[in-house]
């Protein structure tokens, strides 16, 4: 990686970096450029989706300032950087996504009532760091967001083409949001993106002389928080056609890990062969991978969350497979799949297989509107206590029925997470929405979410016999609540025993 390297100062003598600072070098490296080749920005398909969104969520908060900051770049290690991913509810409501617009903010300004975006009442403004001319020193010096460092960034222009958004200068920011707080307008932040953005708030809202009618506002951030998180729990159909690219990714992801398998049982660090197989896939295909991938074999896949990935892959492995490509909207899919190394089940990894696919199944048949979102759990644990209790696992004079009582819950040994959680912009998403809404919610058309039971026996489990042990189990799809039921959005990666050692087969030719 290049160094930013500056001459050094006596002023600063730990800038170590050695870049000239001559006037004859600023006059050169400032003149004799062309003009700048046009970006092509085009509108998004998902403008009209987006005001729709924006609309909603400004109804939700009548009279307040609703600011959401896309967030910063955030250092990796000294003076460099991971790459950029703005905050969800930013790209939710602008769609942005891929590295768009660090520092970026969105603001839904309070307008009179009939005269705001779209007839109602807010006006969305976009404040953004544009394009720098050539004739300044960011345009050579600031390897953050310099057009030498880190190519042309977008003018003001170009956003709002893009996004449909009136697009302002940063700078701009701190009087936009000043603008009558204390005099009757309500200042509000999505918490948790920007430090800088919420301190500037708080600023604000501390120099503000309230009015009364201010101080008996009692919405806060967390409220705003909540109903952007909210938001995202139907998805309209620019975002569900986002859901299927990134799970058709995905299962070309699994096909790639397969045609690895031998590869990985040869290396000392197999699990790294399989975690990197399909994280260059997601990468080439989307923009990434949605969250850290699990690539566990053998007793590995009964640590639910393993993303060490170091460990060795052998024949006769069940290797667990839980990724999901990440699109340049920012999409993600969230699958598993449990294989047989060797391409073949034993006796007693096909059985701890069928019962989780059974557990599975049993949550699909259940997943329609108007039913709660637990109901889908609780249809796939009784399937799993019940087979629990058909092996002679659970403790002695334990049933089933017993264990599945809220007093009971001994099955849950062996399957500690839930079932579903909601899915798309994050992997876990709507995260912030109130349970009433989530848990104990009514299932609607547009919903998305896992369905992903399992089974983990570890190693050194003694509550059970020992040919149980090592074995661990997922089988994760990604669910679409129609107007009648439910689409299996993974289906056409197998989940049946049978199915998924001809497929393995096929894959390897």
């Amino acid at each position: 990686m290049s160094d930013d390297q500056t001459t050094p100062r006596a002023s600063d003598q730990k800038d170590h970096r050695n870049r000239p600072s001559s006037k004859a070098f600023v006059d050169f490296i400032t003149s004799g450029w062309g003009d700048r080749p046009d970006l092509g920005v085009t509108p998004s398909p998902a403008v009209p989706f987006t005001a729709a969104r924006r609309a909603r969520l400004a109804e939700q908060l009548p009279g307040a300032r609703l600011v959401v900051p896309a967030g910063s770049l955030k250092v990796r290690s000294n003076d460099t950087d991971y790459r950029f991913r703005p905050h969800s509810a930013f790209a939710h409501l602008t769609g942005l996504g891929t590295d768009q617009e660090p520092d970026a903010v969105l603001v839904l300004h309070p307008v009179e009532a009939g005269t705001g975006d779209g007839g109602g009442d807010h006006h969305a403004v976009l404040y953004v760091r544009p394009l720098a001319a050539r004739d300044t020193e960011e345009f050579f010096a600031d390897a953050r967001y310099g057009e030498f460092w880190v190519g042309a960034r977008p003018s003001l222009d170009d956003v709002t083409t893009l996004t449909g958004i009136e697009a302002r200068h940063v700078d701009e920011l701190r009087d936009a949001l000043a603008k009558d707080v204390g005099a009757g307008v309500l200042l509000l932040v999505v918490t948790g993106s920007d430090e800088a953005v919420e301190t500037l708030v708080e600023a604000i809202r501390a120099e503000a002389s309230s009015d009364e009618a201010a101080e008996a506002d009692q919405r806060t951030d967390e409220d705003l928080v909540r109903a952007a998180s909210e938001l995202r729990l139907v998805k309209d159909e620019v975002e569900v056609a986002q859901m299927r690219e990134a799970v058709d990714r995905t299962i070309e992801g699994f096909a790639e890990v397969v045609h690895a398998l031998p590869r990985a049982v040869a290396h000392r660090r197999g699990e790294r062969v399989v975690e990197t197989t399909f994280d260059a896939h997601a990468r080439l295909e989307g923009n990434a991978v949605g969250y850290e991938t699990i690539a566990a074999s053998g007793e590995h896949a009964t640590t639910l969350h393993w993303i060490t990935n170091d460990g060795e892959v052998h024949e006769g492995d069940l290797l667990l497979l839980d990724a999901g490509v990440e699109v340049e909207s920012l999409y993600t899919a969230d699958v598993t799949r449990t294989l047989p190394v060797s391409g073949t089940f034993t006796e007693v990894q096909r059985r701890v297989y069928q019962a989780v696919l059974d557990a599975a199944d049993a949550a699909f048949e259940v997943a329609r509107p108007g039913v709660r979102f637990l109901d889908v759990h609780e249809a796939a644990m009784r399937v799993i206590a019940a087979r629990l209790a058909e092996w002679g696992l659970l403790p002695d004079g334990v049933t089933a029925e017993v264990s599945l009582t809220a007093e009971g819950q001994q099955h849950r040994r062996w399957m500690v997470h839930g079932t579903s959680h909601h899915l798309g912009l994050d992997v876990h998403d709507c995260a912030q929405a109130r349970r009433d809404l989530y848990q104990e919610g009514t299932l609607e058309p547009g919903m998305v979410f896992t369905i992903e039971p399992g089974l983990y026996f570890k190693a050194d489990d003694l509550a059970v016999p020992e040919e149980y042990r090592g074995i661990g189990v997922r089988i994760e799809d990604d669910v679409l609540v129609t107007a009648d039921g439910n689409e299996n959005l993974s289906a056409a990666l197998p989940r049946d025993p049978a199915a998924v050692e001809r497929w393995m087969a096929e894959q390897r030719g």
